[in-house]
């Protein structure tokens, strides 16, 4: 029996359980491992053993080949888990807590983090501020879909439950803070989300759905979630969102105009991301679409976020300047209408505690907004074809069968 096992990304859309090496305090040389990250120490860090780890969109943007990603990498960002493991320079964990991981690799100590910038951290990437685990371009740090996992800077980037059996009750809500909770979140704050706003919310795979409650969660009057997928729709309408099915209609103003009576919302959140598809088709490229949907029915002055994924090399994009991430946006209009846009990750240490209240107060139902469905490690890659064919899921892998017992 292994040691450790891992869901490794393969190429050509496949992914599989494999035996990997279990972790300890350095960062191996390994795939998509920078050469300057290669032996870096982890004193600071801890060892997990994951309770629940989960399947993102943006680790599909991956398994697609939409990125750069390099074959043997191990997958999976988000992270919660009990600590089996302290390095010698961890003050204030202890083995036995039970943690949120953020998905942002983080050393606490540059500029960035300083000023809760998390997300653009300067120095724990040699390529591009910013890292991630198991992710393309972020450092190499090995992914968190396993049995085991090393988190470096532990002190400083882990969120300690506050009651273990508090925690295990929750468990399905508290594995949404390591990335899509946050992430939604900060989407509907960058659109600047208030009491009685109205929101257009492009996507309802997990992140749309959390923004749309997070959304809820600020005061919004009304949340309209677009997407091409109805069987995604009727999970957003659940919680009481309104839904535009956009395979059906291509004029998204017309379709708010209905439902509001006039074409257009307060503020709006882009939860797709550079694999947007055009509206009113069987899904066809069109990496702009959602952009510029957001220019024409943002009011005027109006924000939006853009949580959904935007990649620097898209290797599977149809033309070369989508290959290279430019897109055809109708920046004159955004312009014109005087829009403000927040891009990039999120830094999901600014929302993880507050948003943890408001699962363990019965503020939030994060879980239950996501569908939250267990499955085992092998059962991820099966995870992984059903949600890249529209599931209404958010898988939560459950390496050591720990939910069953």
């Amino acid at each position: 029996m292994a040691d450790n096992r891992g869901v490794v990304y393969l190429g050509n859309g496949e992914v599989d359980v494999q035996d990997i090496s279990y972790p300890d305090l350095v960062l191996r040389d390994g795939p998509g491992v920078p050469k300057e990250n290669v032996g870096r120490k982890c004193e600071h860090g801890v060892i997990i053993k994951n309770i629940v780890t989960n399947i993102c969109g943006s680790d599909q943007h991956m398994v697609r080949g939409r990125t750069t990603a390099p074959e043997g990498m191990v997958l999976g960002h988000e992270i919660t888990g009990e600590i089996v493991e302290v390095g010698r320079d961890v003050e204030f964990l202890k083995k036995g807590d039970i943690v949120s991981v953020p998905f942002n690799v983080a050393c606490g100590r540059c500029k960035m983090c300083r000023r809760q910038d998390t997300h653009i951290c300067l120095n724990v990437n040699p390529a591009r501020p910013g890292g991630a685990y198991g992710y393309v371009d972020m450092g190499g740090w090995v992914g968190g879909q396993s049995e085991y996992v090393m988190v470096p800077y532990a002190d400083f980037q882990l969120l300690k439950f506050p009651d273990k059996d508090q925690a295990m009750d929750k468990i399905l809500d508290l594995t949404m803070l390591s990335d899509i909770f946050p992430t939604g979140y900060h989407g509907a704050v960058n659109a600047g989300v208030t009491t009685g706003s109205t929101v257009y919310v492009a996507g309802a795979g997990p992140v749309g759905l959390a923004a749309a409650h997070s959304a809820q969660l600020l005061g919004a009057a009304v949340v309209i979630v677009g997407d091409l997928k109805e069987e995604r729709l009727k999970q957003a309408r659940s919680f009481g969102c309104e839904t535009i099915n956009l395979q059906d209609h291509d004029d998204v103003g017309e379709q708010i105009e209905q439902i509001l009576g006039v074409p257009e919302v307060d503020c709006g959140i882009d939860a797709v991301g550079f694999e947007a598809y055009g509206h009113g088709t069987n899904h066809e490229d069109a990496p702009a679409a959602v952009l510029n949907t957001m220019m024409d029915v943002v009011e005027a002055g109006g924000k939006y976020g853009m949580p959904g994924l935007y990649v620097t090399d898209d290797p599977g994009a149809k033309d070369k300047d989508s290959q290279q991430g430019s897109l055809k946006v109708r920046f004159g209009l955004g312009w014109s209408k005087a829009h403000s846009i927040t891009t990039g990750q999120t830094p999901a240490m600014k929302y993880h505690r507050q948003l943890m209240n408001a699962i363990l107060n019965e503020k939030a139902d994060i879980a239950n907004v996501v569908n939250a469905t267990v499955i085992s490690l092998d059962e991820a890659p099966q995870g992984y074809k059903e949600f890249d064919d529209g599931a209404a899921k958010k898988f939560v892998i459950d390496p050591h069968g720990t939910l069953s017992k």
